[in-house]
């Protein structure tokens, strides 16, 4: 980690995935809070959108360049890619703590991203943090009825495959100890929708399956609003029970099978002797 910037002094970094964003980029928002917020890192990262969104995020940029970083990739990835990418680069040119993301949509805002990090400073013997969609008096969650029953379908199925009483793992802010970030993303993710997912399937392969219990806080969001045009399209949700038996035998299956083909020629060995 040579190349990372000395003179850094910012805590936090924030991801933030932008795929045509040109005519909808909260671009007075996102200004406002960087010139705020000069701890923070924001990172806009372009994932090889078709519209101008290049040329807003380097009009945004030249106006808060102490905290505001542009990361271009040439061919449309996927928010995940994106997520991936932006992850990675933070890490390694810049020396902050705490590395996460949230969507370009300001369905959960910077502000309560950085209400969550530095609730997260709290408590340090947890990895990481995440936003969750809790509808409780006081807090102003507003979320698509018609995607309920597919919501509550998916969430029992993850809860399945994680083995944890989760309950939000698809909310779009979390942050990450910088310590964490090369093993969770230097890898490509499987899935392009349910990558939160296989970032905590991650965590339990390395850690052990009681690591989101120990190791991850849920943050109950005040705030929260369903964006139209920029979320999972109808046609897309068919895919996820695929996805879903994808991550169950990657994480699951795979792995026990490996163990299993490991151990064989070990109890040969014991018999043979």
């Amino acid at each position: 980690m040579n190349n990372i910037l000395k003179e850094d002094f910012q805590k936090f970094a924030i991801v933030v995935p932008c795929y045509n964003e040109e005519e909808r980029f909260p671009y007075h928002h996102f200004l406002t809070f960087a010139k705020m917020n000069p701890d923070v890192l924001l990172c806009f990262v372009n994932d090889g959108s078709k519209d101008n969104t290049s040329g807003v995020l380097r009009g945004i940029q030249v106006q808060s360049p102490e905290n505001i970083v542009v990361l271009n990739l040439k061919q449309n990835g996927g928010k995940s890619a994106a997520v991936r990418h932006g992850m990675l680069y933070m890490h390694s040119k810049h020396n902050v703590q705490l590395l996460g993301f949230l969507d370009a949509d300001l369905a959960t805002t910077p502000e309560e991203w950085l209400q969550m990090a530095m609730y997260k400073e709290n408590y340090p013997k947890f990895g990481a943090i995440v936003g969750s969609r809790i509808q409780r008096l006081g807090a102003d969650i507003k979320r698509d009825d018609n995607r309920s029953l597919l919501s509550n379908i998916v969430k029992r199925a993850i809860k399945s495959i994680l083995k944890t009483n989760f309950q939000d793992t698809q909310c779009g802010a979390k942050i990450f100890h910088r310590s964490l970030v090369p093993y969770l993303f230097s890898e490509p993710f499987k899935t392009p929708w349910l990558f939160d997912v296989e970032i905590f399937l991650r965590l339990q392969q390395k850690f052990g399956k009681t690591t989101l219990q120990r190791g991850v806080l849920e943050f109950p969001l005040m705030q929260w609003t369903e964006i139209g045009g920029s979320k999972l399209k109808f046609k897309d949700s068919f895919k996820i029970p695929f996805q879903l038996f994808q991550l169950y035998y990657t994480y699951r299956v795979s792995p026990s099978m490996v163990s299993k083909s490991d151990a064989a020629p070990l109890m040969s060995k014991k018999v043979a002797s």
